[in-house]
């Protein structure tokens, strides 16, 4: 690790200041600071935002939660309004991570979390993630962790959070602050695609920090899932996974939201896989267009192609627990399927 100064803020002000001096910010650290050891990243200056107030809240309104930046994954799994309305972000964050982890990674963090691309870890292999114009060594390498969704040439890399798959599909927003301004924006906006800059993950402005993330008031009556498929049974990232919100009249799916994991290169919702579900009976066919749908523009390696079978079937197992067109428990971790 190389040496860095360490610097508190505390307030939101004196943070923004720091953050558009340059310096990083540093929440939990479960993430930033093992990327430092492997010298992935190497900022000159730490700016610690732990002390500054409010931002480790839970609010409740007549429009939804707002969820503070601080806000402990652990904290918010457990708490009993979400784990009540927002039952799917609740699963999301117990299928991520392990318990130690929870404990510190905050909210915040959580969205920016880096990917877990092999490549983009070792040093010694080119990454344009890592090293501008350096290439992607993932295309035609280990691509078994990689994305098949929004990718590019020069970048194949999946997001890694089950947390944030799980807000997409709730229509979560983020709230984002610097010296002189606050703006909100859909969380799916948050990310930018690889492109030819996959340096450039977010759409963080200088000296821009998020402040909390915004969930919509829940709806009474709808049916929320997570389903993540994974090598081993904790403390692993998601091959693929599906977070689902819907609602059934009279036997036909009404509206829905869907979110992805594993498959994209930030969590992936399609507006168009839902409209041919919605207003729809459940059945197999009609879960196997969806998933033609999803996968129009996929582009695979050799490495990553299960993905799409396994994705297919996770999707249909998912829609089938929701939709009730079986009562038969489905286990969380088929990944023995793609075999």
């Amino acid at each position: 690790m190389r040496t860095f100064d360490y610097l508190r803020a505390s307030s939101l002000d004196q943070a923004a200041g720091m953050i558009g001096a340059g310096a990083t910010v540093i929440a939990g650290g479960t993430n930033l600071l093992d990327l430092m050891k492997l010298q992935v990243m190497t900022p000159a200056q730490l700016v610690d935002i732990n002390r500054i107030p409010g931002l480790d809240e839970i609010e409740e309104s007549s429009a939804g939660l707002r969820i503070g930046a601080l806000v402990r994954n652990s904290d918010l799994a457990a708490d009993l309004r979400i784990r009540r309305d927002y039952p799917v972000l609740a699963r999301a964050l117990l299928a991520g991570a392990s318990g130690q982890l929870r404990n510190k990674a905050t909210t915040g963090g959580n969205l920016l979390q880096r990917t877990r691309c092999p490549y983009f870890y070792d040093t010694a292999m080119a990454c344009n993630k890592r090293d501008p114009g350096a290439g992607c060594s993932a295309k035609g390498g280990e691509a078994r962790m990689t994305a098949v969704l929004g990718t590019s040439e020069h970048c194949i890399a999946a997001h890694p959070s089950d947390m944030a798959v799980a807000m997409t599909a709730m229509g979560a927003e983020v709230e984002l602050q610097s010296a002189n301004d606050r703006r909100t924006i859909a969380l799916p906006d948050l990310y930018r695609l690889p492109g030819e800059q996959p340096q450039i993950e977010n759409q963080l402005s200088a000296g821009e920090i998020i402040t909390a993330v915004l969930l919509p008031a829940p709806r009474p009556g709808s049916i929320q899932s997570y389903r993540k498929v994974r090598d081993r049974a904790s403390y692993a990232f998601a091959l693929v996974s599906v977070a689902a919100v819907l609602e059934m009249h009279d036997g036909r799916i009404g509206d829905i939201a869907l979110a992805f994991g594993g498959i994209g290169a930030r969590p992936w919702r399609d507006p168009s896989v839902e409209a041919i579900l919605k207003g729809e009976v459940p059945e197999a066919a009609l879960f196997a267009r969806a998933a033609d749908k999803l996968f129009e523009t996929a582009r695979t390696e050799p490495g990553n192609a299960f993905k799409i079978t396994l994705m297919r079937r996770t999707l249909a197992a998912t829609l089938r627990e929701a939709t009730g067109l079986t009562t038969r428990s489905i286990g969380t971790d088929i990944a023995g399927e793609a075999a």
